[in-house]
């Protein structure tokens, strides 16, 4: 596969180009200034510098290449980046290679499918059709599809229905193993030899990141055990992947996404480790010590209950009090919170204030008013959703 790389970021005063180049070499990608035959323009996105001799670089080496493409032909792209938007449902930015993507177009993208239901440019504007070459925002798949699935127009929806079941029952074909893992009790196993690696289910709030997670978790794999991601996908983290977890012995881990309140009922009762990131190295460096049986204790969170703002009250310059009501568990003074505003986490901060009525209290139920002052936040409007959770260190059996 023909490769022009972008070196970005140039403009950050502690750039380093040659480490990026030494590291590309070790993954035996050579640029033309180490000898190969491989392109690099350094550029900066932010600072608009060497995005012209980009551009000329991408077009010398199509001319090179004679690539062409078939515009009459029906679509065939690839997946660059997917997400499950609160409002739109499933969206799917793909890059056209071949053929002409159009509005009402029924496409297979991996294991999912759909018909095309809009289409934007990217700019955010709609559109009708995007040709080969065209980035396009996809709207109107069943599910969330994953960075690097192919898609594929084909000509009804029946043929697009079989298509994605004979690839999901050819996914399931190769899941095996039952029972239930947790990190604690893995290096027990290991040392008793009665398993050799570690399966993860992999949720993440965008596609992209899944390359990148997936890639550093497998850098992890010893001589003693190695990692297995049995799925990956954007999205949630649903009862669905919490049975397949639980059919398949292995752990949820969730990065910069929520898990819904069924998928956590249906993890305790069937007793399935779910761990949730929002730092790369946090995570795995937990499974690092996992895998070396040396877990420290363990934070455990509890989710304690969820309040949405009904109000904002401004008290003096600065800070901010938000009228709330408690819709599910309860609100305690000592707890941490997140703040969710479409449904993506803004801030994460911990209740300094709490009162009902005139008065301080120590928690607020369900279906009750109460008044939240947070420590170092008072970005907070209307609509927020104020998420309290507790945490406390519990030992980790290493065995």
């Amino acid at each position: 596969m023909p490769i022009v790389i972008a070196l970005n970021k140039i403009d950050k005063p502690d750039a380093n180009p040659d480490r990026v180049k030494n590291g590309l070499a070790e993954a035996g990608v050579v640029v033309e200034e180490y000898g190969g035959d491989v392109p690099m323009v350094p550029v900066s996105a932010k600072a608009r510098l060497g995005l012209d001799e980009l551009l000329e670089m991408i077009m010398l080496s199509a001319d090179l290449l004679e690539l062409k493409a078939n515009p009459k032909r029906p679509a065939i792209g690839t997946i660059v980046e997917a997400e499950l938007d609160k409002g739109r449902g499933p969206v799917a930015t793909a890059l056209v290679q071949t053929g002409t993507l159009r509005v009402g177009d029924v496409i297979v993208v991996g294991e999912t499918y759909g018909k095309v239901r809009a289409l934007e440019n990217g700019l955010g504007k709609r559109i009708t059709k995007a040709g080969p070459s065209s980035p396009a925002v996809v709207l109107g798949l069943a599910d969330v599809p994953q960075a690097g699935d192919i898609l594929r127009v084909v000509a009804d929806e029946k043929i697009a229905r079989a298509m994605v079941e004979e690839r999901k029952n050819a996914s399931a074909a190769g899941r095996e193993g039952t029972g239930k893992a947790t990190l604690e009790d893995l290096y027990a196993q290991i040392q008793a030899g009665q398993t050799k690696e570690l399966r993860i289910i992999l949720k993440t709030d965008v596609s992209g990141s899944l390359g990148a997670i997936t890639h550093a978790l497998q850098q992890l794999s010893t001589d003693e055990v190695r990692i297995n991601v049995l799925h990956e996908a954007a999205g949630d983290v649903t009862d669905n992947d919490i049975m397949l977890a639980a059919a398949s012995n292995a752990i949820v881990v969730a990065f910069s996404t929520k898990v819904t309140d069924t998928a956590r009922r249906a993890a305790e009762a069937e007793k399935v480790d779910v761990r949730q990131y929002d730092i790369i190295y946090k995570l795995t460096d937990d499974i690092s010590a996992a895998l070396r049986g040396m877990l420290e204790p363990e934070q455990v969170e509890t989710i304690e209950g969820r309040a949405e703002v009904r109000k904002i009250f401004r008290v003096g310059k600065v800070a901010v009090i938000a009228g709330c009501y408690v819709t599910d568990g309860r609100i305690v003074r000592s707890g941490n919170v997140r703040v969710w505003r479409g449904g993506k986490v803004i801030v994460t901060d911990r209740i300094e204030s709490l009162r009902r009525m005139k008065d301080d209290v120590r928690e607020v139920a369900t279906n009750f008013e109460c008044g939240i002052g947070l420590a170092g936040t008072n970005d907070l409007v209307e609509g927020d959703v104020i998420e309290c959770f507790t945490q406390q260190m519990v030992s980790r059996a290493a065995g």
